[in-house]
């Protein structure tokens, strides 16, 4: 209270709040470095101190972290400190996706139902079924909630068939998906407009999510953002 402008009451922060409980810091590889070590010298010490304040207060919780990056490679890159990956990689968990996990979709597509709250009026068909996990799933688990989310809006009779469901059915699309870039030499294409049309293309099938592509492609996210925009 009184730290700062506007700071009419004290409110309890998360790093507070998680004492003595568990604090999940999602998506902890995008930490600009400045916080990292603000970060570190919590987990070494387990003090902090409030906004404007200068007393130094404890907290005592499990760390749980998630990301998407290959944080091994980000130290080697100097984007992550090293000190700070191995304090936080003790018990390292990693998730397959859901590409590598087929035989979870069944499961998951009934956890996603209850959240979209149309468990027990919604069902997939098997010929359904089949054509999700037949699908490579680019955008891993958020691609299926959309893809079930978008299906439930479609049936009127929450019965979901194939034809809800906009995908090629294949594992192996790639092959009957050609690029789109035909080569006339009555219409030359521009090295630019060249690279957007594969860029564009490949995104629907690269098997990965945006950051791996991005890093694949040697750009950064926000270029090929950019790129993904363009028509």
């Amino acid at each position: 209270k009184g730290s700062f402008t506007g700071a009419h009451q004290r409110k309890r922060g998360l790093v507070e709040i998680a004492d003595e409980g568990t604090l999940f810091l999602d998506e902890i590889g995008d930490i600009p470095l400045s916080l990292q070590v603000k970060l570190l010298r919590l987990l070494e010490t387990g003090t902090f101190r409030r906004v404007g304040s200068v007393e130094q207060l404890r907290s005592d919780f499990r760390l749980v972290c998630a990301t998407h990056r290959d944080l091994a490679k980000w130290v080697e890159s100097g984007q992550f400190r090293e000190d700070l990956y191995y304090r936080i990689s003790a018990f390292p968990i990693r998730l397959p996706p859901l590409r590598e996990r087929r035989e979870d979709i069944p499961e998951l597509s009934e956890c996603i139902f209850e959240r979209l709250g149309c468990s027990g009026r919604c069902r997939l068909t098997a010929e359904a079924l089949e054509a999700l996990c037949g699908h490579s799933f680019p955008g891993n688990v958020r691609e299926l909630h959309n893809l079930l989310e978008r299906a439930c809006l479609l049936s009127n009779s929450g019965r979901i068939d194939r034809k809800h469901l906009p995908l090629d059915g294949s594992a192996n699309a790639t092959a009957s998906h050609p690029m789109p870039i035909a080569f006339d030499l009555d219409r030359v294409l521009s090295l630019d407009d060249v690279e957007t049309q594969y860029i564009q293309w490949l995104s629907g099938r690269f098997p990965g999510s945006r950051a791996e592509l991005a890093e694949r492609l040697g750009i950064s996210e926000r270029t090929l953002y950019r790129r993904l925009r363009e028509n």
